[in-house]
């Protein structure tokens, strides 16, 4: 067997000789051997430009979470106010990463659509290869968006957890706060009476207004001490209905994931079911070109038959 031999600076030498004949000056020639070396790369089609975009951005958003993650679940670190603001940034990261792929993913439906022909059967397989080569990118972005988002919901839920954590020991202080003040104030009312008592045949006039007026000053202390006990219960309710929502949209992100896996397994089966009617279609078509070519033979020999019959008779 013959070794095989490299001819690539003999095209070279063709091309310059070539180049040299059509009149070329030594920049263009130079510029033509450069580009054998160095290639250009292709230009990229918007679908793939528009992936590029949406995969910056999925990557922006988890260098974002990693870089402000420690600031966000330390309590000492940052304040509420500032925590509520990364909160909102990454929400709008990733709405605005949403709507990238679903852009995708409609530009994705519209090829599909254009590209079929007659009875709804692609008549280009290589365009088949390219819309499938396309599904699997954007299925490819959802899985790096849930899994950013899932990193996010886990942060925040321990922030809401330590939120609860920080406030049912308060609510039990709070709670134990009223019996001591009431105590207290029982007991300035007993000793104020004690001294009242000694002293009333001489202030009897002042001592009722200034008792009537503690009173009234305690019983708004406790109405105010009822009601913060109230709003610490709504505040940890409506905190505890918010850890759930977060875990109820982080389930919900799974099933999605869940279902868009579900509709790739589906497009795989309905190109496989369009490869099927395609060829069902050819095999029929074969089918219909073979019965014709039977019946022309049939007719053809029961000519020939009757005809061979007939001059039978004839010469006999």
């Amino acid at each position: 067997m013959t070794k095989a031999r490299d001819r690539t600076e003999d095209f070279k030498d063709a091309a310059r000789r070539a180049a040299l004949n059509l009149g070329y000056d030594e920049s263009k020639i130079a510029a033509i051997m450069a580009s054998f070396i160095m290639h250009k790369s292709l230009e990229r089609s918007m679908f793939t430009k528009a992936a590029l975009t949406t995969l910056e951005s999925i990557r922006a958003l988890e260098q974002f979470l990693s870089k402000h993650k420690k600031d966000y679940v330390d309590v000492h670190r940052i304040t509420e106010k500032e925590r509520d603001s990364i909160e909102h940034e990454v929400t709008v990261f990733i709405k605005a990463c949403k709507e990238q792929i679903d852009v995708l993913k409609n530009s994705i439906n519209d090829e599909e659509e254009n590209s079929k022909g007659w009875l709804g059967i692609r008549s280009d397989s290589s365009n088949a290869d390219t819309i499938a080569h396309k599904h699997g990118v954007v299925l490819i972005l959802s899985e790096k968006l849930h899994s950013v988002t899932s990193q996010f919901d886990q942060l925040r839920a321990v922030r809401f957890r330590d939120a609860i954590n920080r406030v049912t020991p308060r609510r039990k202080v709070k709670q134990k706060g009223p019996t001591v003040a009431e105590s207290s104030t029982s007991g300035n009312i007993e000793s104020r009476e004690v001294s009242n008592s000694e002293t009333r045949q001489t202030e009897d006039g002042q001592a009722e207004p200034i008792r009537f007026q503690q009173r009234h000053l305690d019983d708004e202390t406790h109405a105010l001490q009822v009601e913060l006990g109230t709003m610490l219960d709504a505040v940890q309710d409506t905190e505890t209905k918010m850890v759930e929502m977060s875990a109820l949209n982080h389930l919900m992100s799974t099933h999605v994931l869940q279902q868009a896996q579900q509709i790739e397994f589906l497009y795989e089966q309905a190109v496989e079911a369009t490869n099927n009617v395609v060829l069902g279609n050819k095999e029929l078509s074969q089918a219909i070109q073979r019965n014709s070519s039977s019946r022309t033979f049939l007719l053809l020999f029961l000519s020939v038959l009757t005809f061979s019959v007939l001059f039978l008779d004839w010469y006999s």
